[in-house]
């Protein structure tokens, strides 16, 4: 099926184009923050050129001062949970090696 995209009026230009719900990719804020995309009670219509550069303004739009420090922490814990599971595998290995050896060495006469 062939869907064409509503034609009215662009809810930044005003210009009659054909129209396209802008959806930010957001929502995925690591913290609660006031986010002038996810706070909005409705995702306005644009036309191509202006949704555009929506989205441009978006992605170029600093984060605030909480979602870095956010950020920074989950990736943190991130790095920590490698060191941790790199470290837990490393055990695993030497333990397996310890019983690997034992058994060598009681089985030989």
């Amino acid at each position: 099926m062939n869907e064409q995209p509503v034609e009215a009026r662009c809810d930044t230009c005003k210009q009659l184009r054909p129209l396209f719900l802008y959806e930010p990719d957001h929502n995925s804020h690591a913290i609660p923050v006031a986010c002038e995309w996810c706070d909005r009670e409705k995702q306005p219509l644009l036309c191509t050129r202006c949704w555009g550069a929506e989205r441009e303004r978006e992605l170029n739009a600093p984060s605030s001062t909480e979602e870095r420090d956010a950020t920074a922490f989950l990736l943190g814990l991130a790095a920590n949970n490698g060191r941790l599971i790199r470290q837990a595998q490393a055990d695993r290995a030497a333990c397996d090696g310890i019983a690997t050896a034992s058994a060598q060495t009681e089985g030989a006469p």
